[in-house]
Order: structure tokens, then sequence, then C-alpha cells
């Protein structure tokens, strides 16, 4: 993420608001989340115990195929990391760059 000359952070990505289902896997375990939003950089997602930030995580989403612009729902395998917490309206959030892909139709 970028920032303007007032040190806002300026997004780089399109969000998508989709609410799909994850499994993160890092080295304590698995997490089951849902995705708030999506973008070519990361994730938005609730659980109820995410992994710490700065953890590494493996997760892995399939996309719709509307969404994809495909005939098929793709599988989006990812690493990335947990950037942040917060909570919202009494709900657990976090977001989790996405370092590596793959996809698999």
């Amino acid at each position: 993420m970028s920032t303007s000359q007032n040190d806002t952070p300026v997004r780089t990505a399109v969000r998508f608001p989709l609410h799909l289902n994850v499994t993160l896997t890092w080295s304590q375990g698995e997490v089951h989340a849902i995705t708030e939003d999506v973008s070519a950089n990361g994730i938005l997602f609730l659980a109820d115990n995410p992994p710490p930030v700065n953890a590494r995580v493996d997760f892995k989403m399939t996309m719709p195929a509307e969404v994809m612009g495909s005939a098929e729902d793709v599988t989006l395998h990812c690493v990335g990391r947990i950037v942040r917490h917060m909570q919202t309206s009494g709900k657990n959030m976090a977001a989790a760059v996405i370092d590596e892909y793959s996809l698999k139709g």
C-alpha cells in the first residue's frame, strides 16, 4: 500500500466484497474464517481466533466462476502473512497479504 502526500494510506488494488469460506494454516494449526473482501493483494476476514500479526499463513479459497470470468470455479492457493487485527461491531477481523499464489481450475 502506498501513501498520499498527507500520509493517508492509498489502496492499490480493488476490493471485492466476497464472503467466502477460507481455512488458514499456520505453525500452530488451522483457523476457519469467512472473507469480508478479497483483492489481488490480500484478504480481510472474520475469525474467532485469527493467527497473530506477522504469522506466515497458507490458505485456499474457491473463487466463483462469475467473479473470475471463467466457465468453472477456480481454487486460489495462497501463501501470505497476517498484517493487522481489528475489532468491528464486536467481530474479530484480520487482514492477510498475499505474497505468492497459484490458480487451479
